[in-house]
């Protein structure tokens, strides 16, 4: 799923006009982690295909009717879920959608969610499988909140349980990441072994491990969310190319088709306010 800098967006669709968006006050104090609610306030439904991104994105379904979730196997309804920093093709309607979203960086999947994001098995997995009934509960506090600021607090202090004892990422691996985010996904893997001490071997297997990806593929990752971003925004794909530090457009075109499935072109034509 893509994220936006300018702000959250209900799995990558437009925000504007037919949604009702609700951001914490003085945000979140748990590192790692974006939150917002949505509400379709005109019953417009969402269908959206799934965008790769550095995150892991997890939504709590609040309305009445499930999500369908179309990937690798037969459609899954799902209340809640979790989809994978790079979920592959994917496709994500409901009907008369209100949720909370949050977008968790791997430091804070790994801390929250209970398992690595290599863990979780496969593209989109539901929150329940991974909570329990932990889950059901949370969505029985949510439901009965009346405003969404009550409802806000109740998943950033179910966070704030949750990390008090929960595993953490190596600081090693962490700080790769932070880097790789820092730089844009534009740096050398020899570099990254050598700021964290390791081997390129060593790293690449303790980063997969505790990741999900490889470190060249999670540079790849994130420097491909920048270019999809741009794109989006209307930039040629030669100047998206250049900005992004690709060696020429064919290769981000070859990245573009890898994650997203599809041409540069046919990736900016999909961001339009109909989503």
């Amino acid at each position: 799923m893509h994220s936006h800098e300018a702000g959250p967006d209900p799995l990558d669709r437009d925000a504007g006009d037919g949604w009702e968006v609700a951001l914490p006050l003085g945000g979140t104090s748990v590192g790692g982690v974006r939150m917002a609610g949505f509400r379709d306030r005109i019953a417009a439904g969402l269908d959206k295909r799934v965008l790769p991104q550095p995150a892991v994105v997890v939504v709590i379904g609040l309305g009445a009717a499930p999500f369908t979730v179309e990937g690798g196997s037969a459609p899954e309804p799902l209340r809640s879920f979790a989809a994978a920093l790079s979920p592959g093709p994917a496709r994500i309607r409901g009907e008369h959608v209100e949720c909370i979203e949050m977008r968790l960086s791997p430091p804070a999947a790994y801390a929250l969610l209970g398992v690595s994001p290599r863990e979780l098995g496969r593209p989109v997995i539901s929150l329940e499988d991974l909570w329990g009934r932990h889950e059901q509960r949370l969505r029985e506090q949510l439901s009965e909140a009346g405003t969404w600021q009550e409802r806000l607090v109740l998943v950033e202090e179910f966070l704030v349980r949750r990390a008090a004892r929960a595993p953490r990422m190596a600081p090693e691996v962490t700080a790769v990441w932070d880097h790789i985010v820092a730089c844009r996904g534009r740096v050398r893997i020899d570099d990254l072994a050598a700021s964290c001490g390791w081997s390129r071997k060593q790293l690449w297997s303790r980063f997969s491990a505790q990741i999900g990806l490889t470190p060249k593929r999670a540079a790849m990752l994130v420097r491909f969310d920048h270019a999809a971003r741009a794109l989006c925004a209307g930039e040629s794909p030669t100047d998206v190319a250049l900005a992004c530090g690709y060696a020429d457009q064919p290769h981000l075109h070859r990245d573009v088709l890898s994650f997203a499935g599809c041409t540069p072109g046919a990736l900016a034509a999909r961001a339009t306010p109909t989503g």
